[in-house]
């Protein structure tokens, strides 16, 4: 699972984070600290669970609780259509055997 920006989206330096600005609807979103950290480590890594690593890494925070913050954050930025969730297709199988339509 990977996760990038919607075209569109442009991310701008804050005081105290982020503000990501979409410019379609012409509306910002800003997050802080801890936002940014599960933000750039999801578009960097892709994975929540590099995110929760991360979080409890940097953060006095348990794990159950950084797990519901990225949760929460994967969640509002995907609804929000500022993020999209690519999942990767699954591979087409290679088979030794053919169907052949024939007549009789």
């Amino acid at each position: 699972m990977t996760f990038t920006l919607r075209n569109g989206v442009f991310v701008a330096e804050t005081d105290d984070g982020v503000a990501l600005l979409d410019e379609d609807s012409g509306q910002y979103y800003d997050l802080n600290s801890t936002g940014v950290l599960i933000l750039r480590s999801l578009l960097n890594d892709g994975t929540p669970d590099h995110a929760i690593r991360e979080l409890t890494e940097q953060y006095e925070v348990d794990a159950d609780t950084a797990r519901h913050d990225v949760a929460d954050l994967i969640r509002e930025l995907c609804s929000t259509g500022l993020v999209v969730r690519e999942v990767p297709a699954e591979p087409t199988p290679r088979h030794r055997w053919a169907i052949r339509k024939g007549t009789s």
